[in-house]
Order: structure tokens, then C-alpha cells, then sequence
């Protein structure tokens, strides 16, 4: 298969790329074991369908990441949108024992750090991972307006954040993208955050767009199913009775994908590129996979054109998701702070 993806713009006057990225987490960390082989054909099999944002971050393995992905990035950075992260740091061997980070000090020296693992003189896409509501968001931002200046990043994103942080990150420096979970399960952003950003010409990059593969039927239950050390048996959605009701919701997504004689990763993913249409924004999503046969299937979702009728079978969804995407208060969701 050689058929290469549409591009789209990352915001007004923003670079352009390819309508969905990948999202490279998973190569390196939180799902269970990973091929390294596999991962780095994956990598390239993307490059060659016009796939260009890669998606990391320095806390992926606590730069184990980064770190694997610079040769691929080295190779090719004049195609490659490199995009990586700050702001969470691991404070144990738990995984889920983090804190987040965004003072002045901090941000240069986590670029520097991320500089050095990806083997490049700048970055691409430099986004706060999470808020530091213990840093006024002032000083972030300013700290990596600097690095822009340097020339060490070419443009700035925000991750999991409020409608009211983003208009007051882009006051201090245009912002490109900004980045949150956002699927058939989770459409809370809708509220605020996306017509925010559509109102100042900010893409939106979904992550986890196929709600971290539960909606493609990859698992029902993440305690049964997946690796001990797979970070979703410790998510409120994927375990228990929460699991069973959530996947009784998968149906509707079933019943569209055998009608179209596709792939529940591509209903799932077709419904993500059309908010691009609904909302009057560019939409990259970025779903991350280490399979160059899931690759194949996730980017077809971008000719699949869904109807109304299929839109509709698919609304609800969203309304009837049991549990939380993450606790309470965790500051790692920004409806905490909506």
C-alpha cells in the first residue's frame, strides 16, 4: 500500500501536516511489552504513507523514548515533525507516582534534556504536558516563548488544558496546537476547550482517539486481558463494572463498521477526523499503535466518510461512559480545573 495521506495545517499559518499522526508512547512505555523491531517498522511504514507528527514526551520511559526514536528522527528530520513534551516527572518506579513541573529552570532544562535524547538542534512542537498550578502559567509559557527564540523550538502546544489557560497562554505567544483526550468515550473538551480554540485559529490533536483501544475491541476488561504491567489496569474505565457497561457501549461502533465493512478503529477514528467539519478546526489526531498492520487500518480511516445516519448512531456514546479518565483532582485532567 502506497497511497499517501491528505496534509492539513496546524492552525492559522501553521506548518503543515499529515491529517493524523502517530503517537509513539506505546513503543517504549505503559502498554505492556513492546517489539522494538515491529515498532521501528511502524515508524517508517508511516513515514511512507505521508504520516509526519510524531508524538513523544521526555517522561515515556523516562526519556527511554525519545531516546529510541532518535535514530528514526535523525534520519529523516527534514520530513519529520518531531513533537515531544514537559512537565510530568516520575518521582518512583510506580508509574503512577508522577508530579508536574513548569518553572522557568525547569522548562529549559527539560528541552535541553529532550534536545539531546532526540539527537536534533530544535523541536518542532514543544507542548506543556500538564498545567503546574504551582507555577503561574505566566512563567511557562515565557520560558518556552524563549525557546522559540533561541530557536530551539519552532512552535508551542498545550496539553490537557482549560479554555481559559489557552487564551491566556496565546496572549503571551501564539500556540499552534493543543492536545487532550478526545474520542467517542471523551467529549467534555466540546464544552469550552475546542471552540476556544477554534475561535483563535489553535488545531486540536486528539490523543487516545480510540479511547486507548478499548473502542476498537481490543480488550473488554484490562484486568483479564492485558500484561500486568499495562498501565490501563490501573484506569477506572477498563477494569471491573465499569469495563463491562463501557463495553456494552462499543455496539453502535460495531453496527457501523459492519455496514461499511470496515474496521471499529476506523468507525472510531473517521468519527475524530470529522469534529475537524463539525467544529470549523483542524483536527490531528495522533493514535499510536506498533503494528505496521494497525497503522495500515487506523490511517484508512481517512476515507472513510461517515453519514449522518452513522453520526447519529454514534452520539450517545459519550454520555453513558462509566468512570473517570483519571482520578479525581490528579491535576492530569483539565476538567479539574473547568
Amino acid at each position: 500500500m502506497n497511497t499517501t495521506i491528505a496534509t492539513t495545517t496546524l492552525g492559522t499559518n501553521g506548518p503543515t501536516v499529515g491529517m493524523q499522526g502517530l503517537g509513539c508512547m506505546g513503543m517504549s512505555a505503559f502498554y505492556g511489552p513492546s517489539d522494538d523491531r515491529a515498532s521501528r517498522a511502524t515508524l517508517e511504514a508511516a513515514l511512507e504513507r505521508g504520516v509526519t507528527m510524531f508524538d513523544t514526551a521526555d517522561m515515556y520511559g523516562n526519556g527511554a523514548n525519545e531516546e529510541f526514536l532518535s535514530p528514526f528522527f535523525r534520519a529523516h528530520r527534514d520530513r519529520v515533525f518531531l513533537a515531544t513534551k514537559f512537565g510530568i516527572r516520575q518521582r518512583s518506579t510506580d508509574v503512577m507516582d508522577r508530579e508536574i513541573k513548569g518553572d522557568r529552570n525547569y522548562v529549559r532544562h527539560a528541552a535541553e534534556e529532550s534536545l539531546r535524547r532526540l539527537g536534533t538542534d530544535h523541536i518542532d512542537l514543544y507542548y506543556m504536558h500538564r498545567r503546574d498550578v504551582n507555577t503561574p502559567l505566566e512563567e511557562t509559557i515565557e520560558a518556552m516563548a524563549e525557546l522559540v527564540k533561541e530557536g530551539k523550538v519552532s512552535h508551542l502546544g498545550l496539553s490537557e488544558v482549560t479554555a481559559a489557560e489557552i487564551e491566556q497562554a496565546h496572549a503571551i505567544h501564539p500556540i499552534a496546537a493543543v492536545q487532550s483526550e478526545w474520542s467517542l468515550f471523551s467529549r467534555d473538551i466540546e464544552t469550552n476547550v475546542v471552540p476556544t480554540a477554534a475561535g483563535l485559529g489553535i488545531a486540536l490533536v486528539p490523543y487516545s482517539p480510540l479511547g486507548r483501544g478499548f473502542l476498537t475491541g481490543a480488550f473488554s476488561d484490562a484486568t483479564k486481558e492485558l500484561a500486568d504491567n499495562d498501565v490501563r489496569r490501573r484506569m477506572a474505565r477498563f477494569v471491573g463494572d465499569n469495563a463491562q457497561a463501557n463495553a456494552a457501549l462499543v455496539a453502535p461502533i460495531r453496527e457501523v463498521a459492519q455496514a461499511h465493512e470496515v474496521s471499529l478503529a476506523e468507525v472510531a477514528l473517521a468519527w475524530v477526523h470529522s469534529r475537524a467539519a463539525a467544529h470549523q478546526l483542524p483536527v490531528v489526531p495522533i493514535p499510536g499503535t506498533r503494528s505496521v498492520e494497525r497503522l495500515h487500518q487506523n490511517l484508512a480511516a481517512t476515507d472513510l466518510t461517515l453519514s449522518d445516519s452513522d453520526l447519529a448512531k454514534l452520539e450517545g456514546i459519550a454520555d453513558h461512559v462509566a468512570g473517570l479518565r483519571y482520578p479525581a483532582g490528579s491535576g492530569f485532567s483539565s476538567q479539574d480545573r473547568e
